[in-house]
């Protein structure tokens, strides 16, 4: 019986892999629980695609989102800073550091673009398009414009937080867009990931499995 494709990924589509890093997965500084099981079905999709980024959460040492930044804090402790509340994390993907590398099995080599994100010692970054502050751009947005990317799908970490901000500010800014919701796991801070859902349904963000690309019933991993 012939495979029904829901989505067929042309010139105009981009898939954007977030964050699939070390310390984002199990044995990392800051994992997200069964991180790693997305791997073989990122590596499937991005095949069926011509247009590839990868993001890499890349912080300096000392960064303002660290609790060991701040004496007296701990981790996932919510502070205010000068754009708005912030949750303190472990440090993790620190510049350099083997925890802020791409995984070993992640296997996409035709990439077009690294984008790193979170390099400003003073702001976070979970949206791969604006820093946490809202106002200070990536740039992502005009490089995909400038090549005539109309819709952008999303697989990776944290399901929750840096792709939900990322599909959020992606739609935001005009583009089409679909998280393969299978494709990613979330950390689930109180209770983050039904929340993600609820504000995707809210601006017409699609969660899809891979499937709908790839044809594939289910991946390693389940």
């Amino acid at each position: 019986m012939p495979v029904s494709y829901d989505y067929v990924p042309g010139g105009s589509d981009v898939l954007l892999v977030v964050d699939v890093q070390h310390d984002f997965c199990p044995g990392g500084a800051l994992a997200v629980p069964k991180g790693d099981e997305i791997i073989p079905a990122i590596n499937l999709l991005a095949r069926h695609f011509p247009h590839v980024v990868l993001t890499q959460d890349w912080h300096p040492p000392g960064h303002l989102s660290f609790a060991s930044s701040h004496p007296g804090a701990r981790p996932f402790e919510t502070i205010d800073v000068d754009y708005g509340a912030q949750i303190l994390w472990p440090d993790h993907c620190v510049q350099g550091t083997r925890g802020a590398a791409f995984r070993d099995e992640l296997d996409v080599p035709h990439a077009e673009l690294v984008l790193r994100k979170g390099y400003h010692r003073g702001i976070d970054s979970y949206s791969t398009f604006y820093e946490n502050d809202r106002r200070t751009a990536t740039g992502l947005a005009s490089y995909l414009r400038e090549r005539g990317i109309r819709r952008v799908f999303l697989a990776g970490l944290a399901f929750d937080f840096c792709v939900r901000y990322s599909a959020e500010d992606a739609r935001r800014v005009g583009f089409e867009v679909v998280v393969f919701d299978d494709a990613c796991r979330a950390i689930d801070v109180a209770g983050s990931a039904d929340a993600t859902r609820d504000a995707f349904h809210a601006l017409g963000i699609a969660c899809r499995p891979h499937a709908v690309v790839t044809g594939a019933s289910r991946y390693a991993g389940g």
